[in-house]
């Protein structure tokens, strides 16, 4: 956070968020610090998302022990980033059910993600991708719990899940919604984004989960739908005055949105807000590496990763 000292790389630990809901929440929320969950009846579990290194992929494990009482047999995977996917080899028990392009994308993207901070300490990671995948909605149980799993977008990436949980109006969103973080969608759309808040919004959560930062409601909507529409106006200024993205971004700069973590991802969003606005299709493949190299030299230095 601008200005701020960050708490960084704290161990996750499950705290119950509804009545047998429990959110997995990593400090800071910043790149591959994600949340996860779980869900059970008492008897039986299922876990949404895992995490980005091995370590962090058994701290999960063990939270969920200490709450349920066997390993759950169904895991959630919410879209393809590692950081919510790479721990998925430590519950050797479950079955991972995803979106199927999820899938897909799990698949050809392997370790890569891992490439990108060769410092962290990733620890042994086997990619498991999802053996059970869906396309526009499927309903699973935790015991007698119903669990929806439905899907929006193109919007974080193209193929992303949202768990909803009627029941108790508990959301998790993965990274389609973030709180306290900036919102990241060149593998996605903006306009996409923007569609699925409206969407999210008509669902009645009252406790909101997002992809990174702090557990909420729905108010976490509205700092990200305001993140966006603002990317929407820059793209469009952008592009009249003849300017790059990252020209667009020097001159911006985060503006009311500069308490938000991670704020360099400007620089990609705004590569996606411009190809939208210059007639591309949500979740056109961007040059994502290029992007990537891009935004580093926007911020100065590699993005901080403390996982």
């Amino acid at each position: 956070m601008t200005g701020a000292a960050r708490t960084a790389g704290a161990p996750g630990r499950l705290t119950e968020i509804a009545g047998g809901v429990f959110a997995f929440v990593q400090p800071d929320g910043g790149w591959c610090l994600n949340n996860a969950g779980l869900i059970t009846d008492g008897a039986e579990a299922v876990l949404v998302d895992t995490a980005a290194t091995r370590a962090r992929g058994l701290r999960l494990r063990q939270e969920a022990l200490r709450i349920a009482p066997a390993p759950p047999r169904l895991l959630v995977n919410t879209h393809f980033h590692g950081d919510h996917t790479f721990g998925n080899c430590v519950f050797p028990e479950a079955t991972v059910v995803g979106h199927e392009r999820a899938r897909d994308d799990i698949v050809a993207a392997g370790l890569h993600l891992t490439g990108l901070w060769p410092d962290v300490c990733w620890g042994e990671l086997d990619v498991v991708p999802p053996q059970l995948t869906y396309r526009d909605r499927m309903t699973v149980y935790a015991g007698s719990v119903r669990v929806e799993l439905l899907h929006f977008g193109p919007a974080h990436t193209t193929g992303d899940t949202v768990v909803w949980l009627p029941g108790q109006r508990v959301l998790f969103t993965g990274d389609l919604v973030m709180s306290g973080v900036t919102p990241f969608c060149p593998m996605g759309s903006v306009s996409g984004s923007l569609e699925t808040l409206r969407e999210l919004r008509a669902l009645g959560a009252r406790v909101v989960v997002p992809g990174h930062g702090p557990v909420g409601g729905p108010e976490l909507f509205d700092v990200d739908e305001g993140y966006l529409r603002r990317l929407q106006r820059l793209a469009a200024q952008g592009l009249a005055a003849g300017a790059s993205p990252l020209q667009t971004a020097r001159e911006a700069g985060p503006g009311p949105y500069a308490g938000l973590l991670d704020a360099e991802r400007l620089v990609p969003n705004l590569h996606r807000a411009y190809a939208e606005a210059l007639g591309g299709r949500p979740g056109d493949p961007l040059d994502i590496p290029e992007l990537f190299a891009e935004m580093t030299r926007y911020h100065g230095r590699p993005p901080a990763c403390h996982a």
